[in-house]
């Protein structure tokens, strides 16, 4: 099954349900680094690679990019996008504003849109719920002396999200949402908020099924999207994957995508190869046992973004996140 299918979010807006993720590309499959002039050559050495891939990721059949401003592939993006010759409504464009960038959202955005080259983006989230300090982009991750994660009260994500619906109103995004929040945060959230979240991204795989919180996000109207959908090699090569993969002669990455969307979860996988982009929208139709025996894989473990030795999470502790 080749699928160009589409959900409709909240607020009617239509979105592939896989997306080319463009996470770590400038790196070559690292971690960014901290430092933003690191980054910059990191992107100066690797940017026509990285335009290769994502072109060839759209003539294979992707209409939805996911990047973000911390990818630092916001430009490479509207590059490809403008080399490819699909016209800008075919395509849905997510990116995300970093946790630096709180006290100034609009500014931010504008920022996003002039890298890209659009005037406008299809869904725009918040990336962290926490808020790091701003320092004029020296880093993206910032730290304290001490080492400790430069985590400051305000802008709160409440703040936030009412700038982002001041820019859904002003039509430069066409839908917003969140990245990384829990059944606390968005609770928290609904306090204030005068719109729903069209979506909330967060880690997902078999082994971190996050049940409650996609039952909670489906009462609540809110569309889920899965980043790591596969989860590394740990969870690709855990024997009833490798087993179900056998069975219908495909792989076991292709195993998993199936299975989320099989839960109408949204998708983002990533790769630089063009044999597995193609697998990644080439997936086969599982039946309801092997569907099962997937979801009983779940052990809720967190395989990126883990808790440090202090059990924080870039400044903030899993219970305040809503992780616990």
């Amino acid at each position: 099954m080749t699928t160009d299918r589409k959900i409709s979010l909240n607020n009617g807006t239509q979105i592939p349900i896989i997306a080319s993720g463009t996470f770590s590309l400038p790196t070559g499959g690292e971690l960014p680094p901290l430092n933003t002039a690191e980054i910059s050559e990191a992107i100066a050495r690797n940017e026509l690679k990285t335009k290769s891939w994502i072109l060839n990721a759209l003539k294979n059949g992707y209409r939805h990019l996911d990047t973000a401003v911390i990818y630092q592939t916001e430009r490479v993006v509207g590059t490809a996008m403008k080399e490819s010759g699909i016209p800008r409504e075919e395509i849905f464009v997510t990116t995300k504003i970093p946790w630096n960038h709180y006290s100034r959202v609009a500014a931010s955005l504008d920022e996003s849109l002039k890298a890209l080259g659009l005037d406008y983006v299809d869904l725009y989230l918040i990336h962290w719920p926490q808020t790091m300090a701003y320092d004029g982009d020296k880093e993206f991750l910032p730290r304290n002396e001490d080492g400790s994660w430069k985590v400051v009260d305000s802008p709160t994500f409440n703040d936030v999200w009412a700038e982002m619906e001041k820019l859904l109103k002003a039509g430069k995004v066409k839908a917003i949402g969140v990245s990384n929040f829990s059944i606390k945060t968005l609770e928290e959230l609904a306090k204030t908020a005068k719109v729903t979240p069209a979506v909330n991204q967060v880690e997902m795989h078999p082994y971190l099924a996050q049940n409650d919180l996609r039952e909670y996000c489906a009462k609540k109207g809110i569309a889920v999207a899965a980043y790591t959908p596969s989860g590394y090699d740990i969870v690709r090569n855990d024997p009833t994957i490798v087993e179900i993969a056998k069975k219908y002669g495909v792989t076991s990455n292709q195993v998993i995508l199936s299975w989320h969307l099989s839960r109408d979860t949204i998708i983002i996988p990533k790769s630089e190869k063009d044999e597995r982009q193609k697998e990644n929208i080439t997936l086969p139709v599982l039946s309801a046992e092997d569907l099962s025996k997937i979801s009983a894989l779940d052990r809720k473990e967190r395989l990126c973004n883990s808790p440090d030795a202090n059990g924080m999470v870039f400044g903030w502790t899993v219970e305040k996140l809503g992780w616990a």
